[in-house]
């Protein structure tokens, strides 16, 4: 079973350990994504059915191909003397801290009530509701946060749509609420990052975790998006840390750690999706994933 957490372009992290294992010619019963993750496992659902594990691989790299052209056409360009002098970090860029400021001091629905997304065409060219619901589909589960009761919502299969991706990945901040159904959703990393109940039917003997945030983050935040920026990643991890308490016994969890890769990165950093950065993150997510498989003597091509 794989678990895959969400962190905006820090997900290209989570594709370059998922790209590792699945090198290894591992294959997975069930997935449950949320935000980044969410849309990772559906290009790797879709890419097993098309052509098997090649096709996954495939799959994953269009994805992140298609994420780095989406952000190419992001106001927030920095100039190439900005990128050998800051690297990753686009808090030094005018155009952003313009738009830092501005969602200080408006909230989405003022500044974008239409709900725009430059995500949507991608994912409109990306979603195959016939391979999600393919007999030979791994299960494959996408969880919200219900904006009024806080609670976490499962959509799953032929029943996951581009709203449904949207929603997952909905940053309260940046986007209004997606409607789906006459219900409001935001991001489902604050309900469950990711859930793992819908893993655990049945019982697995092994669940992989890939994070896409950091646990710890070294020193403490000073400016108000550094704040915020924590405080959702604690109030993430916290969620996650509960459902990890309970796990049954006999759940053997194989967890990759993000933390040296992206436990220094600024926030403004995951909303860089320069290519070179994205291939970056990729490749530290290979070095994690082997890090993980050693440590826990992980049995390459098993099923779980």
């Amino acid at each position: 079973m794989l678990a895959l957490q969400g962190g905006s372009a820090h997900g290209a992290f989570a594709w370059g350990a998922l790209d590792r294992f699945l090198e290894t010619g591992r294959r997975f019963d069930a997935v449950c994504g949320v935000s980044a993750g969410a849309i990772l496992g559906v290009a790797m659902v879709q890419g097993l059915v098309e052509n098997g594990i090649p096709g996954a691989r495939a799959a994953m790299r269009r994805l992140w191909d298609g994420i780095g052209a989406v952000g190419a056409m992001s106001p927030v360009q920095r100039s190439p003397l900005e990128r050998w002098l800051y690297g990753a970090d686009l808090s030094s860029n005018v155009v952003w801290a313009g738009l830092e400021t501005t969602m200080r001091l408006f909230s989405p629905h003022q500044l974008n009530p239409l709900g725009h997304n430059p995500l949507r065409p991608l994912l409109e060219g990306l979603l195959r509701p016939d391979l999600l619901g393919h007999p030979d589909a791994p299960r494959l589960f996408v969880g919200v946060t219900d904006v009024e009761t806080g609670s976490p919502v499962i959509f799953s299969g032929a029943a996951i749509t581009v709203d449904v991706l949207l929603a997952s990945a909905c940053l309260p901040l940046i986007f209004p609420a997606v409607e789906i159904a006459g219900r409001a959703y935001w991001d489902g990393g604050y309900s469950g990052n990711p859930p793992l109940q819908p893993l655990l039917d049945p019982l697995p003997r092994e669940l992989v975790l890939i994070r896409g945030q950091p646990e710890r983050r070294p020193g403490v935040p000073r400016t108000p998006a550094e704040i915020m920026n924590r405080l959702n990643e604690i109030a993430c991890h916290t969620v996650l840390e509960t459902e990890l308490g309970a796990l049954p016994p006999g759940v053997r969890l194989v967890a990759v750690d993000a933390d040296p890769a992206l436990g220094e990165l600024p926030i403004s950093s995951k909303f860089n999706t320069d290519p070179p950065f994205l291939m970056e993150l990729f490749a530290a997510g290979r070095t994690a994933a082997e890090r993980a498989m050693a440590a826990t003597r992980f049995d390459d091509g098993e099923a779980r």
